[in-house]
Parts: C-alpha cells; sequence; structure tokens
C-alpha cells in the first residue's frame, strides 16, 4: 500500500540518489580518457543486466512474464542504449554541466508524446507553461552574444537533445505498453539486457578501439557506473516506487541536473559556470516542475 507521505529516511535516500546520478557523468567523461565511450555504455549495460538476473531470480521475479513482452523489451532495450551511446559520445564534445541540462529536457518530450500517444495525458496550461520555460532554457544554453548561436559545443549539445528525447520516447513507450502489465524490476533488465548487444554492434561499427589503457582510475569509474548506478542505485529506486506514490518519487528527481551540474561539473571536473548556464539550468527545472504539476482535484 502507498504511503502518501514520505518520512525523512526515504526522503534522504532519494536526495542521496540523485547525488549518485548527478556525478555520474563526470565519471563517464574521466573513463573515457582510457576506454571508447559507446563501448563503455555497453559494458555498463551487461554488468548491470547480471546483477539484476542474479537479484530477480533470487527473489523468484520471472524475466518474462509473457513472450509478447520480448519485442517490447527490444524496443525499450535499444531506445535506451541509444540514450546513454549518445550522452557518452556527447561528452567527448561538451560540458557535464550543459549536458545535464539538456538531457534533462526529456519530461518535456515525454510530455509531447504523452499528448499524441497516451489516452488521457494531454497538455494542459502547467505542461505546456513548463514546455515553455524549457523552450527558453534551451534557448539560453544555446545563445552567445547578442543573440548569435554558439558553435563550439553544439555536436556534443544536440547529441545530449537527442538523447533526451529518446529518454522521452522510451518513457511513453513504456507507459502505453509495458506500465501495469509488468513488475518495474522487468522493464529495467529490459532496458539494460537489450540495450548491451546494440551498444556493442555500434562500438564494434564506429570504434576502431575499444580499451587503449587500464588503470585505478578507469576500474573504479566502471565500478561506479556499473554497479552503484546502473544497479544499486536504480534498485533503490525502483524498490521506493513500490511503496511510495510515483508522483512524488518524480518530485525528487529536480535535484538531479542541479547536483549534475555542481557535482559534475564543477567539483570533479573543475568546469566554469557561466550566468547562462544557470539561468537555463533554472528554467529547464521550473519547466520540469510544471511539467509533472498535478493541481488537486484533477
Amino acid at each position: 500500500m502507498y504511503r502518501a507521505h514520505l518520512p525523512w529516511r526515504p526522503i534522504a535516500i532519494l536526495i542521496f540518489l540523485t547525488m549518485i546520478w548527478g556525478s555520474n557523468m563526470a565519471f563517464v567523461k574521466i573513463a573515457s580518457r582510457e576506454m571508447a565511450p559507446v563501448f563503455m555504455a555497453g559494458l555498463r549495460s551487461i554488468v548491470a543486466s547480471l546483477c539484476l538476473f542474479i537479484w530477480m531470480k533470487v527473489r523468484g521475479i520471472k524475466i518474462f512474464p509473457s513472450t509478447r513482452f520480448i519485442g517490447h523489451g527490444i524496443v525499450v532495450g535499444v531506445l535506451f542504449g541509444g540514450e546513454f551511446g549518445l550522452m557518452f559520445v556527447g561528452l567527448e564534445f561538451t560540458l557535464a554541466s550543459r549536458g545535464y541540462v539538456l538531457l534533462y529536457c526529456a519530461p518535456f518530450f515525454a510530455a509531447l508524446g504523452a499528448h499524441a500517444y497516451l489516452e488521457g495525458d494531454r497538455l494542459n496550461v502547467w505542461k505546456t507553461a513548463g514546455l515553455l520555460a524549457a523552450f527558453c532554457g534551451v534557448t539560453v544554453l544555446f545563445l552567445k552574444d547578442l543573440g548569435s548561436i554558439s558553435f563550439k559545443a553544439l555536436p556534443g549539445d544536440l547529441l545530449f537533445l537527442i538523447a533526451g528525447a529518446m529518454w522521452g520516447a522510451t518513457t511513453v513507450y513504456i507507459k502505453k505498453y509495458l506500465v501495469r502489465r509488468t513488475d518495474p524490476l522487468q522493464i529495467l533488465f529490459y532496458q539494460l539486457f537489450f540495450s548491451a548487444p546494440f551498444l556493442l554492434l555500434v562500438s564494434l561499427t564506429i570504434e576502431p578501439s575499444a580499451i587503449w589503457s587500464v588503470s585505478f582510475t578507469l576500474l573504479f569509474s566502471l565500478f561506479y557506473q556499473c554497479i552503484i548506478v546502473a544497479f544499486l542505485s536504480y534498485l533503490a529506486w525502483f524498490t521506493l516506487v513500490a511503496r511510495y506514490p510515483v508522483s512524488v518519487m518524480h518530485a525528487f528527481s529536480f535535484f538531479t541536473p542541479v547536483f549534475g551540474v555542481l557535482i559534475s561539473g564543477v567539483l570533479i571536473l573543475g568546469e566554469t559556470i557561466g550566468p547562462k548556464l544557470l539561468i537555463s539550468l533554472l528554467l529547464v527545472s521550473v519547466g520540469m516542475v510544471l511539467v509533472n504539476y498535478q493541481p488537486e482535484g484533477s
């Protein structure tokens, strides 16, 4: 049974989770100095899906409740793999702090997709205001002095924006075909497991070399991404989702881009944070709140 209000312990866990997610891109960027980014994303999916498979077997959770879900699993896996492949490559061309802001435009792509494909999930005045705020935030991030477009980080920025669109598409697809028909852990497994061969095939096609050196830094970065982020943090998230209302839970995800800018960008990578980025972060964060706002009685 859901509990309407969160006690302090799950609140502390949720804030800690958003800090973990907010530091993830820094470790990806550090590891990419020694490992090809798409191969790294595929390796991450392999390790995390193996850990999740063992966990589900121990808990007695079926991998596929029916064979008809295999096709849906492949679709969400490819979307998930495409999202993370674009993110990992995008970090080669842009700052992690900019990446977080652009990636977390995903709720707005999801809102547009839901309006088009999901019954009972139409745009309203709040969602429209959120979309406009997010659009303004992205525009601010792309603009240079006197309204001219800055092309310096454009390739990486666009990859992150497309990754955000793929995340939004994944959300809509899951809501349409898998929610209430499968366990949340099954959905997570499909994303991880089916993304792995897709990412490794892409890596084999576009990356001439997968690993060019091995250091403690690389190994720790991989451990952080595979075990801490992709397995343990997602497992903790879905455990809390089973106990508390999703609407309350998702409110805490708004902290992730903020922590991403501060932890990955400023503290770990030493990126310079200018006023444009802060304004963009503010607008995107406000947009996220508005898109997810549910007036009482609605």
